[in-house]
């Protein structure tokens, strides 16, 4: 699968570990950066990844900032994105299952390497359940399209 992952400087260490994770896995990532350690801002790396999964050309993003609340807010900022802040498996889970994610955002003030990768695998694991979420996941669509002026 080809995964985006983008973080700020408060999630470089956890992306770090993460990209040989999912190598490993035999994903195929992108990194949007960043590349520093040096104070950024999350909005620029959270908008490159979520814009790489609504476009296509990748099929699941990873951001990663101090609680992964600032970088969830901005790539559901784009349209088609479903991106949710999962602090552990279950979250992970079921944000697949019920919500269909397709970007996971995590905060690394509150997940070390080892559960951040047992929460990624889980995710990446997980499928969609359809059924009575897939109305819900219609209705969503309803409303970025009324918001886009669609």
């Amino acid at each position: 699968m080809k995964i985006a992952i983008g973080c700020d400087h408060r999630g470089l260490k956890l992306k770090n570990a993460l990209i040989p994770y999912l190598e490993k896995l035999n994903h195929k990532v992108r990194d949007y950066g960043t590349h520093s350690d040096e104070s950024c801002d999350y909005p620029a790396y959270s908008y490159a990844v979520a814009k790489a999964v609504s476009g296509g050309g990748y099929k699941r993003g990873i951001l990663i900032c101090k609680t992964g609340i600032g970088s969830a807010i901005t790539a559901n900022k784009v349209i088609g994105i479903r991106a949710g802040v999962c602090n552990n498996v279950l979250a992970a889970t079921l944000s697949r299952e019920h919500n269909d994610t397709n970007v996971l955002v995590l905060g690394s003030g509150f997940v070390g390497p080892k559960r951040a990768k047992d929460i990624v695998g889980a995710w990446l694991a997980a499928k969609f359940a359809g059924g009575r979420h897939l109305r819900r996941i219609r209705q969503i669509r309803q409303i970025e399209k009324l918001e886009s002026g669609g």
